[in-house]
């Protein structure tokens, strides 16, 4: 298997690679004017490759236009490999951990498009410290140090568990794993990195059969203590409940049959599963100095540029964004009518159909968390506001 899919591993990236050039234009395009966090510049756009028209033209034209022609620019992106999905790490994250690399596949999408890594890390409990990963990737190894005296043990317990090392189906001692070495698995936080987000992939662990499943780009845990539903689709009602799902559904590739046949690794509820949740209500979104409390713009502070874009944004906002929080998101469920634009087709393995609901994720800190949208389809916050 090994062998296969090393011989394999060019020509499947170069099916992958050709249709994001025919989608987007990957240049490195970013601004200094805005910038994420620790200073990374920000990707610009829009990136999307039309077919034939401007955009003027395009936004013109009828769904049903749109759809006969088949020029709608944002369809749903597919897994690099499809039929096998399973978890893809970015390259600048495979240096410092190189256990997470796969021999079958890389990361797709170009490094500026992506978070920077690794994050800063912010506390709800201690906001006048900032970053408090002090740069580095925070770990089994150090996360004792970082955190001793900031957290209470119940939030210590919970971080350590985040930190750990679970099975997950490519990545731990089987037969069918995707790693040279056999591994004892991934963590919570080589996903979220320092509980935000380091933009690797997977494929969404509810949905069956295979070619149905969704891309899934790893979302920021910040601000998480304010949400009330958890999972892009899933609607789970409490974080204990997403916890319990991915333990025993995404750790094995949302197999259930699969998971017996392994050995489900199952945490008591009660013990230790309420101990994640205890953590990660301390994770926070960058406290920003032009917002005031109510999460609007402070006039003193603002430029006129940026009055003006939160004035359009009042105005011209979907429901589903309606700024009614500090945090701007509704705390719903949205079936976004991209179907309306594209007809039914397999593309690189992926049956693309209608979506059903996706979970209005927090706009707050939106500029940290490159690419958008649940697969990662949005290159740039453009690609976004055009969607």
């Amino acid at each position: 298997m090994l062998a296969k899919d090393k011989a394999q591993k060019d020509e499947i990236m170069k099916r992958q690679l050709d249709l994001l050039n025919a989608r987007y234009d990957l240049s490195k395009r970013v601004t200094t004017e805005v910038t994420m966090s620790k200073g990374k510049p920000l990707p610009v756009g829009p990136t999307a490759r039309l077919k034939g028209v401007t955009w003027d033209q395009l936004a013109a034209m009828t769904p049903e236009a749109i759809k006969e022609k088949g020029i709608f620019p944002y369809l749903p992106l597919p897994h690099p490999n499809h039929p096998v999905g399973g978890m893809i790490f970015p390259q600048i994250e495979i240096k410092l951990l190189p256990r997470l690399l796969r021999f079958d596949i890389d990361f797709d999408i170009p490094e500026h498009f992506l978070p920077e890594f690794p994050p800063p890390m912010y506390l709800t409990t201690h906001k006048e410290l900032g970053d408090v990963s002090k740069g580095e990737m925070v770990n089994i190894d150090n996360y004792y140090d970082l955190f001793n005296g900031l957290l209470n043990p119940k939030q210590l317990e919970g971080l350590r568990l985040l930190v750990s090392q679970f099975p997950q189906q490519q990545f731990n001692a089987t037969a069918d794993r995707k790693t040279e070495k056999p591994s004892i698995g991934v963590t919570c936080f080589d996903c979220h990195a320092n509980g935000h987000t380091s933009a690797a992939t997977h494929l969404v662990g509810d949905i069956r059969p295979q070619a149905n499943r969704n891309r899934i780009e790893t979302p920021s845990l910040r601000g998480v203590n304010i949400q009330r539903l958890y999972g892009s689709q899933r609607a789970l009602k409490s974080v204990e409940d997403f916890t319990e799902f991915e333990q025993r559904a995404a750790y094995f590739d949302g197999d259930h049959l699969l998971a017996a046949k392994k050995g489900v690794n199952v945490l008591d509820r009660e013990l230790r599963f309420n101990l994640w949740p205890s953590f990660r209500s301390c994770s926070i979104f960058l406290l920003h100095p032009k917002l005031n409390i109510y999460g609007k713009l402070d006039p003193k502070k603002a430029t006129e540029a940026e009055l003006r874009g939160e004035a359009l944004f009042f105005r011209e906002s979907q429901l589903c964004r309606l700024p009614c929080t500090t945090f701007y998101t509704d705390n719903l469920m949205h079936d976004l009518p991209g179907r309306r634009f594209y007809k039914s087709q397999t593309i690189n393995g992926q049956f693309i159909r209608p979506e059903g609901l996706i979970k209005t994720f927090p706009l707050r800190g939106i500029k940290d968390s490159p690419p958008y949208l649940h697969d990662g389809r949005l290159l740039t916050l453009e690609d976004g506001g055009i969607l």
